[in-house]
């Protein structure tokens, strides 16, 4: 809970102060953004990195058993990680383009609405699937 007190504030004034670059310098704005998502990227996956390989002999030595269970459940914890976010960069895409057909068959024929927004349920439904594999694989770790 104390976390989201202190990140909150943080992510906020994060996002406005990315809101003003965007506004006022544009296109160098930009590049400054994508560069600081690379470099934050990079320090994620180098702390990720750290934080898998490294260990200490003696703890695993003494209890082998809890590094095996542990090792497991967390290798479960990131693939279904990587389910949700798969699927939900997935459903946004699909969403985007099967979004963007639909509104453009509506100006035309107005009556194909419920066509349209059974498609686009359907690609909505992408992001339900990872999410009952992510289930899934929590509960098997």
């Amino acid at each position: 809970m104390i976390t989201w007190l202190i990140a909150l504030p943080v992510i906020v004034v994060v996002c406005l102060v990315t809101r003003l670059l965007l506004r006022r310098s544009g296109r160098a704005a930009l590049r400054l953004v994508i560069a600081a998502d690379a470099l934050l990227f990079a320090g994620a996956f180098a702390l990720l990195a750290v934080a898998l390989g490294s260990g200490d002999a003696q703890a695993a030595a003494t209890a082998t058993e809890v590094a095996q269970e542990s090792g497991s459940g967390s290798a479960a914890l990131i693939g279904a990680a990587i389910s949700v976010a798969g699927a939900s960069i997935g459903a946004s895409i699909a969403v985007a383009y099967t979004g963007a057909a639909a509104i453009a068959a509506l100006s035309e024929r107005p009556e194909l609405f419920g066509r349209a927004m059974v498609i686009v349920g359907l690609a909505e439904g992408i992001a339900i699937y990872g999410l009952v594999v992510a289930i899934i694989l929590i509960g098997r770790a």
